[in-house]
């Protein structure tokens, strides 16, 4: 690890390997503004202008759910660091709701794999129902690719309930290209010429999400829990796309009690001279042998 100046913010943490690396800012956050392939380009949009995403904040950030606008703080102030022994903690100050934020980073990275842990504290001094969300503002141009549960022919030993849910925001249109609904995976695109945002939010029960960018392809798995109750109808991972583009992981809701905390670790992998995905049989072809890869290593 070392310290690094990135972007004109002064007080940044670069942790790094032979084969990947990323940097971390006190200045505002908890916030990781980059990731990457040593020397090559950043996987995330580090900060960009609030008419790019909805928050304003770039990079990978922490939040919680439900989505309102009395939650909406962006993570401009500054974060205490604390070295500890196989990481670095970034924690943010209180805000406004009575939660605080908290990100431990490791600080060795092994190949192309690392794991970041997010936590919530409430500070308050009352109960809080809330959900972990983790956020990545992902750079411009990709694809993320979602898993769908298993199709089982009818009448041949599937279950008689539902598996699947799939949210859409009231400004989405479901005949909307950047949508691509296929038998195994639901893939959503990013298209900075096409007008107007789009979101959905699904239950993933796999554990996984991934977004595909010019040959590179970032991977993110978490723990699914069964019994969980997720926001937004079910969602466990949630993407939005515009003019930028967010690949969201969600952790159940929680009701934490004064000075109680919850937890949601993300699980990142980064390959690289992956087969641009055109359908669902390049997808298992290509990608989801990497997928098990990274599910077996976790």
């Amino acid at each position: 690890m070392e310290k690094v100046e990135f972007l004109g913010l002064k007080n940044c943490y670069r942790i790094f390997n032979d084969t990947v690396d990323l940097i971390a800012t006190t200045d505002v956050g908890p916030n990781i503004i980059r990731f990457g392939f040593v020397g090559e380009r950043n996987e995330f949009i580090p900060d960009p202008p609030p008419d790019k995403t909805p928050s304003g904040v770039g990079g990978h950030t922490l939040r919680h759910a439900p989505e309102a606008i009395e939650r909406e703080f962006p993570a401009r102030d500054p974060v205490a660091m604390e070295k500890h022994e196989g990481f670095i903690r970034l924690t943010q100050p209180t805000d406004k709701t009575g939660i605080q934020k908290e990100m431990d980073i490791p600080v060795s990275i092994k190949g192309n794999h690392l794991s970041i842990v997010h936590r919530l504290y409430n500070r308050g001094l009352w109960p809080v129902e809330l959900a972990p969300w983790a956020s990545s503002i992902m750079a411009d141009g990709g694809k993320a690719i979602i898993p769908l549960p298993s199709r089982i022919p009818q009448n041949t030993g599937g279950p008689l309930l539902p598996t699947s849910c799939i949210a859409l925001w009231c400004y989405c249109d479901p005949t909307d290209p950047r949508l691509v609904l296929g038998k195994k995976y639901v893939v959503l695109k990013q298209d900075s010429k096409l007008q107007g945002s789009y979101k959905l939010g699904m239950l993933v029960p796999d554990g996984w999400a991934a977004y595909y960018n010019n040959g590179h392809l970032f991977v993110v798995t978490y723990k699914y829990q069964k019994d969980g109750v997720y926001p937004d109808y079910y969602s466990s991972v949630e993407c939005w796309t515009g003019m930028a583009f967010e690949l969201e992981t969600l952790a159940p809701f929680v009701t934490l009690k004064p000075g109680a905390s919850a937890e949601h670790v993300e699980n990142w992998y980064l390959f690289r001279d992956v087969p641009e995905p055109k359908n669902d049989d390049d997808i298992d072809r290509n990608i989801l042998p990497l997928i098990k890869k990274a599910q077996q290593s976790a």
